[in-house]
């Protein structure tokens, strides 16, 4: 008696069938957890940015400042400022020289493709300070300015940073004032909850 050796068509089909239906469920999740690793990765960026601009401070026992930019290319960066005339980084003050660049302009790697500076689509996001209120649209805010300032003490200007994938996901880099230290917080766009 002799077997059939390999498969019949109507078994290929079905195993491809299979196969293209598991795929169209991991794939989606793939890309989703892909972002987020994006979106954290970004995030430990501008987290290193802020401590940076701390750590100078603190040295050079000097306020200074980070300033982050989106290129025309799509790419962000960050510059550190040194106050030059001793009221603190200001931006009319970078913009007339009056503050100088610590150093050239740095690129945040993670940040530009996928990852934004930015809310997600839909309602505004809660505020993580105060669930009760909606965030505004300004995706940098450091009181009514875009610039995250650190003293020579180590303490800063509170603000946040919020950055996205420009769908579903956000994460908040929150700067406390006395301290200057950061916490990133992330959120969850269907429960409308910070963790």
């Amino acid at each position: 008696m002799r077997r059939n050796q390999g498969f019949q068509l109507i078994e290929l089909l079905l195993v491809l069938a299979l196969a293209g239906l598991t795929a169209g469920f991991a794939i989606p999740a793939f890309v989703r957890l892909s972002t987020r690793f994006e979106l954290e990765l970004a995030s430990a960026e501008v987290v290193s940015a802020l401590r940076l601009a701390r750590a100078s401070a603190v040295t050079e026992g000097v306020k200074v400042g980070v300033k982050f930019r989106e290129q025309e290319s799509g790419l962000f960066t960050f510059t550190l400022y040194r106050d030059g005339d001793g009221d603190g980084v200001l931006t009319r003050d970078i913009e007339s020289e009056i503050d100088p660049p610590v150093g050239p302009p740095r690129q945040l790697h993670h940040m530009g493709r996928r990852i934004r500076l930015g809310f997600p689509l839909g309602p505004a996001p809660r505020d993580p300070g105060n669930p009760r209120r909606r965030l505004p649209p300004d995706p940098i805010r450091f009181n009514r300015s875009d610039l995250a300032s650190f003293g020579p003490l180590g303490g800063s200007t509170a603000g946040s940073i919020y950055l996205t994938d420009g769908l579903g996901l956000l994460s908040a880099i929150r700067v406390f004032g006395r301290t200057g230290k950061v916490k990133v917080l992330y959120y969850d766009v269907e429960t409308e909850i910070w963790d």
